[in-house]
């Protein structure tokens, strides 16, 4: 090889990862006892419902498979009267009653409620992790495009997924006036808050949030990203394109054949040792990955290019061309979820964040399903919807159950 200012990606052990935090005596409540974190929007006066019976209505119809505020208030009224008397309701809230709460409510602290419930469940009943293990948040955004605003605007929505679990651990709205960018330091104190610690977390995001004020603040808090590299940032896209990759070892290759076609994607990776560095925050390692799909005798070939705020002995190439595929993860398994599933973007709430509300119950439901084992959460739904009891018990248990 030709003498370059590049040295090619060495393997070297890497640090044992870190377990999970303990589970506190707080955290032994069931659904009902998490809910009661959220403050009641309601005047006290002439309250009839308790604001945790109607939240946990709420909870359990979507787990059920509702897919509106009409359907939520439909499944609480189709439930025999031992199950309704189990929900803490000995007469029936009108659909009105139950709209006019779930579009006032703090939705940002809602989805932290419901995500610190989903996820000290998992902690109960998961093994620690050791090893090379590192925890992987993928972070994208996503538009509900039947909840358009009085002045034509959409709503739109940044979320973090856990992509080991499936679990939102976080959800904020995106000002109408701005887009993700400004969104994303809240977001990251929404995960913090739900995850105790971000020391040592990946987060993996599409190249709008390619931000140095992002590199800073993920850096900041003992954390790392991974940052899709495109024209949004031309100085550090030319840098990265002008590197000796014809020189560098292949890192990794896969090969993956279904639905098809067949696909190949080839990972190297380097640590510049130049003046200067990568022209990026933090950034440590330079990453380009090459898919190359041939789809009926047709090949296509792109190039993506990535920075890495890991050095090189903390990220093989290997375990780079993990967590970059599953920022896709987010898309994939969450919000092709609510379009197809729960027909999202039909769903034309646009009254204050009711439609923000309704995203998060969908959220809570495909992460409650999947940590459950479910894969098709379409037939998860259904089976939550005939067996009502078995839902309730398993939602009010202080420890996991599955239906």
């Amino acid at each position: 090889m030709t003498s370059s200012p590049i040295t090619a990606l060495t393997v070297t052990p890497g640090r044992v990862g870190s377990p999970p935090p303990p589970v506190t005596d707080g955290e032994h409540g069931g659904l009902l006892d998490a809910l009661a974190k959220v403050p009641d929007p309601r005047d006290p006066r002439g309250i009839r419902y308790p604001l945790s019976a109607l939240l946990m209505v709420a909870v359990c119809a979507v787990l059920a498979g509702a897919s509106s505020f009409a359907a939520i208030s439909d499944w609480l009224r189709d439930l025999d009267g031992h199950a309704r008397e189990r929900l803490g309701f000995d007469r029936i809230p009108s659909a009105t009653t139950m709209w006019r709460l779930l579009t006032r409510l703090d939705v940002d602290l809602l989805a932290t409620v419901l995500a610190g419930w989903l996820t000290t469940r998992i902690r109960r009943s998961s093994p620690v992790r050791s090893g090379r293990y590192r925890h992987v948040i993928a972070v994208d955004g996503k538009t509900l495009r039947g909840a358009r605003l009085d002045d034509g605007r959409l709503v739109h929505l940044l979320s973090a997924l856990d992509t080991d679990t499936d679990i939102v651990l976080a959800q904020v709205t995106v000002d109408v006036q701005s887009n993700e960018i400004p969104a994303f330091t809240p977001l990251l104190d929404a995960v913090h808050t739900v995850v105790g610690t971000l020391t040592g977390v990946v987060f993996v995001a599409d190249a709008l949030h390619t931000q140095a004020g992002h590199a800073r603040q993920v850096a900041a808090r003992g954390a790392h990203l991974i940052a899709a590299v495109k024209g949004n940032q031309p100085t550090l896209s030319a840098q990265l394109k002008s590197l000796p990759w014809p020189e560098i070892p292949v890192g990794n290759r896969t090969r993956d054949r279904g639905h098809g076609r067949r696909e190949t994607r080839t990972v190297k990776a380097v640590t510049p040792h130049t003046p200067g560095g990568i022209a990026f925050p933090h950034a440590e390692q330079a990453v380009r990955i090459t898919r190359s799909r041939t789809t009926h005798a047709k090949t296509t070939r792109e190039t993506a290019y990535f920075t890495v705020s890991l050095p090189a002995g903390d990220a093989l190439p290997a375990e780079l061309q993990d967590w970059i595929r599953r920022e896709w993860l987010i898309e994939n398994q969450v919000h092709h979820v609510r379009d197809v599933t729960f027909r999202e973007d039909s769903h034309q709430a646009r009254t204050g964040t009711g439609p923000a509300v309704i995203a998060t119950l969908r959220n809570t439901a495909i992460g409650w399903h999947r940590t459950n084992g479910d894969t098709n959460i379409a037939r998860a739904l259904r089976r939550a919807n005939r067996r009502s009891h078995d839902l309730i018990t398993a939602v009010t248990s202080s420890y996991p159950t599955t239906q």
